[in-house]
Order: C-alpha cells, then sequence, then structure tokens
C-alpha cells in the first residue's frame, strides 16, 4: 500500500479503491503499489482496457472488490469493530435481515439496532469530517505548503509563516532574491532554503546539468551540493541518464 497516496485520498476515491495523480499521469490502486499510465493501453483475460478501466479490473481481480480490501485494514485504520466488520461485509452482500441474522447467530431485531447504528455512525462521521476540514483550513492558514514531490513528509516540513520568514531572513544576508550565506544544518532550515531556491527556475522547463550548476553557483559557492539537496528531497526531477533536470 502506498501509505501516503491512501491518506491523502478523497471517501469517494476510497469508495472506488483508486486515485489519479497528474505528476505521474496514471491511475494508482490505493491498496497496492500498481499503478495505470494513461495513453497506455492493458490486457486482462484477453480484452484490451485503457488505464482507468485496468485499474478497475485490478482491483476486482487482486482485491476482490474496493469494499473487500477496506474491510482487511487494520482496526486503527477503519475504526469499527470485528462485530460490525461481519455485519458490513454481510450487508455488502445484499443479504436480508433474516439472513444475516441466520449467519451471524444473533437475533433479526439486534441486526435492525445494529443497520441504525451505522447509520447514526455515518451522519456523525461526516459531521467530524466537516469538523476537521474546517480545522484545516484554519491550520493551513499559517503553515507552509509541502511541496508535492516531497520524499518522507514528517514533522520537517511543519513550518509556520513567521518561522519561514525568519529563516529566510538569517541565510540570506543580501535579501531573499539574493546569494545564500550559508547552508543550515538542520533539515527544517534546508527545507526552507532550497524551496527559496526554486524561485530561479522555471516550470516546465527542462535543464541540463550544466545550466543548473550555473544558476546555482550565482547563489552559493557549493551549488553541487544544492544541486544533490533538490533531488533528494524531491524538489526536482532527473533523467535517468542525469543529463535533464526539471522542477517537480
Amino acid at each position: 500500500m502506498n501509505k501516503s497516496l491512501f491518506e491523502e485520498a478523497s471517501v469517494e476515491e476510497l469508495a472506488d479503491g483508486y486515485t489519479y495523480m497528474a505528476r505521474t499521469e496514471a491511475f494508482h490502486c490505493l491498496f497496492c503499489e500498481a499503478l495505470f499510465e494513461e495513453g497506455v493501453i492493458y490486457q486482462e483475460d484477453g480484452k484490451l482496457l485503457e488505464a482507468k478501466k485496468a485499474v478497475k479490473a485490478h482491483i476486482q481481480e487482486i482485491h476482490g472488490s474496493s469494499m473487500d480490501a477496506l474491510l482487511k485494514l487494520e482496526k486503527k485504520q477503519t475504526g469499527i469493530s470485528d462485530q460490525q466488520k461481519e455485519l458490513i461485509t454481510a450487508f455488502s452482500k445484499n443479504l436480508t435481515d433474516k439472513e444475516v441474522a441466520h449467519r451471524l447467530g444473533i437475533s433479526v431485531s439486534t441486526v435492525r439496532n445494529h443497520r441504525f447504528k451505522l447509520r447514526e455512525k455515518e451522519k456523525q462521521a461526516k459531521v467530524f469530517l466537516a469538523m476537521m476540514l474546517r480545522l484545516q483550513a484554519k491550520e493551513e492558514d499559517n503553515i507552509v505548503n509541502i511541496h508535492e514531490g516531497a520524499k518522507m513528509v514528517d514533522e520537517r516540513y511543519v513550518t509556520t509563516e513567521a518561522e519561514k520568514e525568519k529563516i529566510l531572513n538569517t541565510y540570506f544576508k543580501e535579501g531573499i532574491d539574493g546569494r545564500l550565506s550559508v547552508f543550515p544544518s538542520k533539515e527544517k532550515r534546508k527545507i526552507i532554503v532550497l524551496q527559496q531556491l526554486l524561485i530561479h527556475f522555471e516550470k516546465e522547463k527542462k535543464y541540463t546539468e550544466q545550466e543548473v550548476s550555473e544558476i546555482l553557483k550565482n547563489l552559493y559557492d557549493d551549488f553541487a551540493t544544492l544541486r544533490r539537496y533538490f533531488i533528494e528531497y524531491g524538489f526536482m526531477a532527473r533523467s535517468k541518464d542525469g543529463l535533464q533536470y526539471w522542477l517537480k
């Protein structure tokens, strides 16, 4: 499972079992590492499928269904009890209350009571999600955005705008558009400094290694270190032959 993709997926994407990433131009299965590139034709049981249909076929074949895959998640991820999991499994098979009661060895009235509780839990979940969206919006007002190519996202990336301003003033003595005075040793500060240096590169443009080096040489003497960290922290991508660089 791609943990970051799974955690960032919307409710609708979790229900479908896949998400589309513009960066990779591919449909990604949320339950494993499988991806299907847009524009590529895939063969499945003698049929030729476009990427979107291929990822759906993959989920059915490998995971049974998105519901099956979700039900196999650990309790810490679903927040439901083993009994609730059994009930949802039975309900997903369109069994009647009587059939569910027989299958689980409980009374029909108990099944109906559980159906009611699950619906109430759904309503509560919607309210909770709404509150978390508002809380997230409030927090993001003061948190520096994390770049899309970030690797191993953790507390190093949690920086407020006030912290960012202080860090930039410390390491860019000539102004934030000028040369870097010294490259910081602490991870959080490295990320902020590298992010600022990106303003000297154009989006969608491909650079040679020499062109990247020339730009960075005007900003800091040890340009090779900056170039290496751009790749290491996911700010830039590099072709396999190392001849081309571009912003992620």
